[in-house]
């Protein structure tokens, strides 16, 4: 390190202090990720649990409101005429029994 006139000045300490730094960050991130992918449920992770296999345990999101819930919301809103509400009310839950026998 002596011999070429006291190596390249202070640049030498620099890129190693830079290197380091770039050495250590790039462990840590590796340990994070294979930390993660360790404790996740799914494939590698453990059992499988929730309403899919994956990152998600908890229930199922929500459905979207229901075809009644939006024949009352359009007939309080005044869209429709009680008749008309009466109608297609009747229709829903006819259907939803099934289709009559023939």
């Amino acid at each position: 390190m002596y011999w070429y006139h006291h190596g390249g000045g202070g640049w030498g300490w620099i890129a190693a202090t830079i290197g380091m730094i770039l050495f250590w960050a790039l462990v840590v991130t590796v340990g994070i990720l294979v930390f993660r992918a360790l404790a996740r449920p799914g494939k590698y992770g453990g059992e499988q649990t929730g309403w899919r296999a994956g990152w998600h345990t908890g229930p199922p999101p929500p459905a979207g409101p229901t075809a009644e819930q939006i024949l009352a919301e359009r007939y309080a809103r005044g869209e429709i005429e009680d008749e008309e509400y009466q109608r297609r009310l009747a229709i829903l839950r006819s259907s939803r029994q099934g289709p009559a026998p023939p």
